[in-house]
């Protein structure tokens, strides 16, 4: 397969840097999803060639869509955590759960 231009390895990490940005994610993150050898940005780039001249343009944009993936997999389970998340009610109902014990401290003491 083709090897990356510097021209595409330049667009390739402008992508990258917007799209860190725009997931909330890091170079440590991308770095995980690619189980590359260091954060740095020349290091992920690498690896990305590699899959590049590997599969081509196609299996780079699909290596992407397979860590993007992921990425959500993981934040929907960090939302899940075991419990439903709390509804503003039962949220309410502990701040007023809260009061009342300081209320009743505070007239103990």
């Amino acid at each position: 397969m083709a090897v990356l231009t510097a021209e595409q390895l330049d667009d390739l990490q402008s992508f990258l840097k917007d799209w860190l940005r725009y997931t909330g994610r890091t170079q440590a993150d991308l770095r995980r999803a690619l189980r590359a050898s260091s954060i740095r940005m020349p290091v992920l780039l690498e690896e990305l060639a590699r899959v590049h001249s590997r599969d081509g343009l196609t299996g780079l944009a699909q290596r992407l869509c397979e860590i993007e993936a992921l990425w959500q997999g993981e934040d929907q389970g960090l939302e899940g955590d075991d419990q439903p998340p709390l509804s503003l009610d039962d949220s309410l109902g502990q701040l007023d759960l809260l009061l009342q014990e300081i209320r009743l401290d505070a007239g103990e003491a």
